[in-house]
């Protein structure tokens, strides 16, 4: 299970291990449509899928972190009436604006979800977002897959 009590740092790119900064290029190679896959983006940048898998969503240029206003959010949730409800009416009451929902089947009475938001008007962190998302009964799991307009 992570940990939503986690802490963000800026740091200086000169004292970031190789593989952290590699993991920047490649993803910046992706986003640029300059690779067509992970595995062409890490051989690019000379990068292993591993690092680049374990480094993926814990690095981000503090450019597009600044001007971030967009956050794409994954959950594993039980499939109960009002669940989907209930979880965006805890984004709303965030600030957050809804850009996209997507919603699998149900399978073995839990459903995946994936919701595109917009923070401009978020009234607190990320951070506390994903505490107040977790704590959700129904929410067995939430992970952010993107944060990127």
């Amino acid at each position: 299970m992570a940990d939503y009590n986690e802490q963000f740092y800026l740091v200086r790119s000169d004292i970031l291990p190789e593989a952290m900064r590699k993991t920047i290029d490649a993803k910046a190679l992706l986003e640029r449509g300059k690779a067509e896959s992970i595995f062409e983006a890490v051989q690019h940048v000379g990068l292993s899928r591993s690092a680049f898998y374990k480094y993926r969503d814990a690095v981000f240029p503090f450019q597009a972190m600044v001007k971030e206003q967009m956050i794409t959010l994954f959950f594993h949730l039980e499939d109960r009436a009002g669940t989907l409800s209930n979880l965006l009416l805890t984004v709303a009451e965030s600030g957050c604006n809804v850009l996209t929902i997507h919603q699998t089947i149900p399978l073995q009475g839990k459903a995946n979800v994936t919701l595109s938001l917009n923070t401009t008007g978020m009234m607190y962190t990320i951070e506390k977002l994903l505490q107040k998302l977790h704590k959700l009964d129904f929410v067995d799991r939430v992970e952010v897959l993107s944060s990127g307009a």
